[in-house]
């Protein structure tokens, strides 16, 4: 059975405290961008490290990334973008939220690349290169998320202005696919087509249009570069297909208390599940501050070994309940596992009725975060 033997390391301030541990696979995740890339191939591969490489920590993530030979990088903001420069000073890295007043030459002297995301910030770049020196920026269209990107009317005027894009290095035409994770939705190939189009129309660029689940369309979709993002880090790119990448995270919790039920009583907040007959409940030191979410109340799963543990009552703050009448010889501080290979963010996202990506960027610091393979 799974040892109480746990690992009682931690910061230099709570090194022999037993804590739940989030571990992450390093490897794994260098393994899914392989699958990706070669997926992808010919086109470029790159990766989306924003929201600190979705929870799992942007300075191990890009750099195990980067020994595996990925050299282009997104991440949201230009903040995410200065901190993933301090990490790789050589990787070419864009920020996807755009360029704000005041940001330019802040992309200028950390060699970053903004997204211009309206007519006004590409003229506002274009004015500070013809100031300073060209310098590269990606431009994106909007061809059917109706959120960032040159609407098709500013898609439009730029096409019959192309010179609008002269004063810098017009590197990068990204969009980004709405139905993707719907390989049958008609607006994956509605969008292709708008994309092709108006690229056809405006200066020579890169262009990307597919992110993770966008691999998975086919190579119509490819273009020159994709982005991979969500199933780097172990999210299935569709619920159609069985998943083609690598669990990357484990999550570990302590066991608390354990309480033997001898007659029908219910279990946490608002009593919404009653025990009818002898019983074990065990207490987990995990709950929504966490990033274990609250709409998992009823639903989750975890595993001590082969056993199954249904998660019973509402999730609350720190604490989950789980029902251990199965589990023989669990004891108080031996772990159970809340993710990881038998039940992994995909599963666990659609029993809490959400994404991989809410899953991963929820996950909390009050977990023992390590890390393996690589140079760890």
């Amino acid at each position: 059975m799974p040892s109480s033997d746990l690992s009682r390391t931690g910061g230099s301030q709570t090194t022999g405290l037993v804590r739940s541990s989030l571990t992450v696979d390093l490897d794994a995740i260098a393994a899914n961008y392989r699958l990706l890339r070669d997926r992808a191939a010919p086109a470029t591969c790159a990766a989306v490290v924003k929201a600190d490489a979705y929870g799992l920590g942007v300075v191990h993530v890009a750099s195990r990334l980067w020994r595996e030979g990925c050299r282009i990088f997104f991440v949201a903001s230009l903040e995410e973008a200065i901190t993933l420069r301090e990490v790789l000073p050589a990787a070419e890295i864009t920020a996807l939220n755009g360029l704000l007043p005041g940001e330019a030459a802040y992309y200028r002297d950390h060699t970053i690349l903004p997204t211009l995301n309206d007519p006004g910030q590409i003229d506002t770049w274009a004015q500070f290169c013809r100031s300073h020196e060209p310098m590269p920026a990606a431009v994106h269209l909007d061809t059917g998320m109706s959120r960032l990107g040159l609407a098709p009317t500013d898609q439009d005027r730029l096409a019959e202005n192309p010179e609008r894009l002269n004063d810098f290095d017009f590197r990068y035409l990204l969009s980004h696919l709405a139905c993707a994770d719907t390989p049958e939705h008609p607006m994956n190939e509605q969008q292709r087509e708008d994309f092709a189009a108006i690229a056809d129309r405006l200066p020579t660029a890169t262009r990307s249009l597919a992110a993770s689940s966008g691999i998975f369309l086919g190579p119509e979709w490819h273009f020159d570069m994709v982005r991979a993002g969500i199933s780097m880090y172990g999210g299935a790119p569709n619920a159609t297909a069985p998943n083609p990448v690598a669990p990357v995270v484990t999550l570990n919790a302590i066991v608390l208390q354990i309480r033997d039920v001898d007659r029908p009583e219910t279990v946490g907040y608002g009593a919404t599940h009653r025990f009818t007959g002898k019983s074990r409940v065990a207490t987990i030191a995990a709950g929504y501050a966490d990033g274990y979410l609250r709409s998992a109340s009823g639903q989750a799963t975890a595993y001590w070994g082969e056993t199954v543990l249904p998660l019973v009552g509402r999730v609350s703050m720190d604490l989950i309940t789980l029902d251990a009448t199965k589990a023989k010889g669990l004891s108080v501080g031996d772990t159970v596992q809340l993710i990881g290979p038998q039940y992994g963010i995909n599963e666990l996202s659609a029993d809490a009725g959400t994404i991989p990506y809410e899953i991963l960027t929820s996950l909390g610091h009050r977990y023992h975060r390590q890390y393996t393979g690589g140079d760890t």
